[in-house]
């Protein structure tokens, strides 16, 4: 029987200052966000990233001018064999979550458990406003996440759950299929702010980093919670939240500004302004990703030096520009 607790399936080891002796030897791997191609598109972008050696395709969750997530990676998935994919993420607020996890353990079946699953508190005002769903506060919606997330873990692992909580009240166990994937599907739970990226630090095996978008919209308020410092800050309240398994957590960031070229300072001086802080922030920012092949894949293995960062996803867009860089780093 499954009832709420903190989820916890991996080893412990010892803790080093800002990042762990595990996360700074975490193999790097690279997801490629399809999230903007078009829909006609999803399947061969896919199979290219295959070929190139990307570990995971993602896909958004909104309801802009792009593909429904499960709907589209499950299409990519059966036309692919090794590849991975992660919605990144799924707003808990738009479905149910033992309906969910039925959708979520029939993928990883029909893939041959080859599914991560992202999951998040909801934060586009947009979505809410079109849906007609209603936007409660941040606290509310990561409490309701938090359950959501015991219940769907356990469903999908074939358990039986018995949960009467503040948001739902859950009985029983999940027909066939279940997941397949011996070890369980990993579970990324993303944020930018306290309450969430501690609840990530709980219950998730993925940590996405994000900048704070608690405003409901991406504006220079982003720029200004993506820097060094507010990084450091974000991985603490993950410790916190983690405890004793900090050291066996997958650091991830989504990378909003992804370029090749041999002049990156340019580069950060023409954008740094859009985003409200400083060309040379916005260059140590791990939500932007600039520079020579060479010069990008020192930056990564900084990253991960200083945060642990062994997850990087970037626009399916930069696809190729950015094969050498996972040539070079992938699984190192």
């Amino acid at each position: 029987m499954y009832t709420p607790r903190t989820h916890d399936r991996f080893h412990q080891i010892s803790k080093t200052n800002v990042t762990t002796l595990s996360a700074m030897t975490a193999p790097i791997r690279f997801s490629a966000s399809l999230g903007k191609i078009p829909t006609d598109q999803i399947i061969a972008t896919a199979q290219r990233a295959e070929e190139l050696g990307y570990y995971s395709v993602t896909i958004p969750d909104h309801l802009d001018d792009q593909p429904a997530p499960l709907i589209a990676l499950t299409a990519a998935a059966a036309s692919t064999s090794t590849i991975r994919f992660l919605p990144l993420v799924l707003a808990n607020d738009y479905r149910e979550p033992v309906i969910l996890a039925k959708e979520l353990a029939t993928i990883d079946a029909l893939s041959g458990g080859r599914l991560e699953v992202g999951l998040g508190a909801g934060w586009m005002t947009a979505d809410y406003d079109f849906a007609g769903i209603e936007n409660l506060s941040p606290g509310t919606r990561i409490r309701r996440l938090s359950e959501s997330v015991d219940i769907i873990t356990a469903l999908m692992a074939g358990e039986q759950v018995d949960i009467d909580g503040e948001f739902y009240s859950v009985h029983g166990t999940l027909g066939t299929p279940h997941a397949v994937q011996p070890d369980g599907v990993k579970v990324m739970l993303a944020g930018g702010k306290q309450k969430m990226l501690t609840l990530a630090g709980e219950k998730a095996d993925i940590i996405g980093i994000n900048p704070g978008l608690t405003a409901g919209v991406i504006d220079e308020r982003a720029g200004r919670d993506a820097t060094l410092e507010r990084t450091d800050q974000k991985i603490e309240w993950v410790r916190d939240g983690a405890g004793e398994r900090f050291d066996s957590l997958i650091f991830q960031t989504r990378i909003h500004l992804a370029m090749i070229t041999d002049d990156r300072e340019a580069v950060a001086q023409e954008m740094a302004p859009l985003l409200g802080i400083s060309a040379e922030e916005a260059l140590a920012s791990p939500h932007a990703l600039v520079g020579s092949v060479d010069q990008v894949v020192d930056e990564v293995q900084r990253w991960r030096d200083r945060w642990g960062f062994s997850y990087v996803s970037i626009n399916a867009e930069m696809l190729e520009d950015f094969a050498p860089v996972v040539e070079a780093l992938n699984g190192r």
